[in-house]
């Protein structure tokens, strides 16, 4: 009994870490609906900058402690620079256009911590004075997670006097809860907005220079965090600080006690707890119910999706014949990069079916893409099956992912659809992770080449460019049928659609399996194209590469995705081959990008070469 009382003190600090990191997440969202994927970046930095200077001010308790405070300062300072000088600049574009630059934000401040700290783990310094353990019901407890317990109800604290008991506090609830309101009333936006992104960055950074007695600085802090981060915020409820305090005690009780009685499905538990919260409760344990209207999807009203002009279709059929020509002057390294290209293009077309056809935002896309890697590779690697048969199996096992996973996730909107779709991918993330006899786990599945005819570079080539242009046509073709049709009807006015008949979940749940369907076509090609297929496949980071490919290329054009997957992946292939610090040159250009071009690319050049529609 007493063994299971520490280890709920172990989760309590857990809880207590986990609060602080989340909660700054919570206030920024909660007022500016920023999807701050950086945010986690932050919290690696906290710990770096308190690395630092922890040293330098010396082991004793004062430089220890102050060294962590300025950190946290530090990063705040850092947060409310990039509001000022990119955010802010973002604030009229899409929504998920802060969301990409976010993320190459991410790539930047990855190769920075690089290039200043290097690879290696960093430890730090024991926090003076509590670097022992106390016995507690006959158990040793570090006193250091004692701290933690007690601090991360302190900052609970702080904060619900600073936002209930100031004037700034209640400015920015009232930005939160109708930010229209708040500026008629000539409350300056502006620079709330940067009290806000300062405060949540400094929390951040906080929680990761206090995670450095427990664990050494590293360059993958950030993609740890980020995801418990957002499971805290959407089980607390988005913008409720109590309720991301409620969530964290919940999640890290989940995962002390977790790994004691299920341990082979811990990863899954998270994930598998955010998404019941969602579907039950989609606004959180302590949040408030919004109006579930896709606000992005109303923006594309009065723009709709129009057929290319003869022009485009010749300089369309001059581009295929183009790539059927490749293999007459391009090498196999070439041609290997081209065949990942068009992979990639064809899993961002998927992509676009759901957010700019159908308005329903995934931040999961990837689960459909390692669905069908995985489909393919176990087909082989269990069945023996040919590759012909696994290039079969790969879409139906893609689409017949979605068509469950859809099923929930059309029954919400907006940003908690978003996030439904990242707990399901997540739970088949972590499914293939920890089910090491049958997907083997992290050393993934290896020898799953193609078949002698399609082994050369130019075969596999050419099978690729096949089957992924008869896709995308297959999906173009889908967007002007009369099911498209339908599809964008419910996406632009769900009730004024379902008044004409229009039965828009079944529609909407059908477009999920469609785009499953394709993306599961691209991964089981991927899968032979790299002879293997590991859990990153279906990671976090690739269903972001997806958004980052239909946000740049502009996702109110049909042409959008496939220029933006051109370009990311190009870009992507041809900077990581050149340098180490790749990341850095791609977080510049994606910000470029995103800052030049806030219709995308495609939109800019539609803005340029067409003539406005009368």
């Amino acid at each position: 009994m007493s063994f299971y009382g520490v280890q709920f003190l172990t989760g309590l600090a857990s809880a207590s870490s986990l609060f602080l990191v989340a909660s700054g997440l919570s206030i920024i969202f909660g007022v500016s609906r920023v999807v701050n994927f950086a945010h986690g970046s932050f919290y690696m930095l906290g710990a770096y900058i308190a690395y630092s200077l922890t040293l330098r001010l010396g082991g004793g308790a004062l430089g220890f402690w102050a060294g962590i405070g300025l950190a946290a300062v530090a990063v705040g300072l850092i947060g409310a620079a990039m509001e000022m000088v990119l955010l802010r600049r973002l604030y009229r574009s899409p929504e998920l256009f802060q969301l990409v630059a976010t993320f190459g934000v991410v790539l930047v401040v990855q190769d920075l911590a690089l290039a200043v700290w290097g690879p290696d783990d960093l430890l730090g310094p024991r926090a003076p004075g509590l670097a022992g353990a106390i016995s507690i019901l006959g158990h040793r407890v570090p006193q250091y997670d004692l701290a933690l317990i007690v601090i991360g109800p302190a900052v609970l604290v702080i904060l619900w006097g600073l936002l209930n008991r100031t004037r700034w506090g209640i400015l920015v609830r009232a930005a939160t809860q109708d930010p229209e309101m708040a500026g008629a009333l000539g409350i300056n936006q502006k620079w709330l907005l940067t009290g806000v992104f300062f405060l949540g960055s400094l929390l951040a950074g906080l929680g990761g220079a206090l995670q450095l007695p427990r664990e050494p600085a590293n360059l993958l802090m950030d993609m740890g965090i980020i995801a418990e981060a957002f499971v805290v915020v959407v089980i607390g409820g988005m913008g409720s600080i109590g309720g991301a305090f409620l969530a964290a005690v919940v999640i890290g009780e989940l995962q002390a006690f977790g790994i004691l009685i299920f341990p082979e499905i811990t990863l899954v538990l998270l994930f598998l707890v955010m998404a019941v919260v969602l579907v039950v409760r989609p606004w959180g344990l302590l949040g408030r119910p919004e109006a579930l209207v896709p606000k992005a999807a109303a923006r594309d009203v009065g723009r709709p999706f129009r057929p290319v002009k003869a022009a485009w279709r010749r300089a369309g059929w001059g581009l295929l014949a183009l790539l059927v020509l490749l293999p007459l002057i391009a090498g196999d390294y070439a041609l290997q990069v081209a065949s990942e290209v068009l992979i990639f293009t064809l899993f961002a077309a998927s992509l676009h079916f759901l957010m700019g056809i159908g308005g329903m935002i995934s931040f999961g896309h990837a689960a459909y893409l390692g669905f069908g890697a995985y489909g393919a590779a176990l087909a082989v690697h269990h069945l023996g099956a040919p590759m012909e048969a696994a290039l079969i199996a790969a879409p139906l096992l893609g689409g017949l992912g979605a068509l469950v996973f859809g099923w929930f996730c059309v029954r919400l909107s907006g940003v908690y659809l978003a996030m439904l779709t990242l707990a399901f991918a997540q739970i088949a993330w972590s499914g293939v992770f920890q089910w090491t006899g049958f997907t083997g786990g992290d050393n993934g599945l290896i020898g799953i080449w193609p078949a002698p005819w399609a082994a050369g570079a130019a075969g596999y080539y050419y099978l690729t460019l096949a089957l992924a242009v008869a896709a995308l046509a297959g999906l173009r073709r889908a967007v002007f049928a009369p099911f498209g049709f339908a599809l964008r009807a419910g996406r632009d006015s769900r009730l004024r659609a379902e008044a004409l008949g229009i039965d828009v979940k079944r529609v909407q749940w059908l477009a999920f399996a469609l785009a499953g369907a394709a993306a599961g076509l691209a991964g089981g090609l991927y899968a032979f194209l790299k002879g293997s297929v590991f859990p990153t496949v279906m990671a976090i980071p690739v269903s972001v590469d997806g958004l980052v490919m239909v946000l740049l290329g502009g996702v109110h054009t049909v042409l959008g995705p496939l220029i933006g997957a051109v370009a990311f992946t190009g870009l992507k292939i041809g900077i990581a081959a050149e340098t180490h610090f790749w990341r850095i040159l791609l977080g510049g250009l994606i910000l470029a990008t995103v800052l030049a071009f806030p219709k995308g690319i495609a939109g800019f050049l539609k803005d340029r070469l067409m003539r406005p529609e009368r």
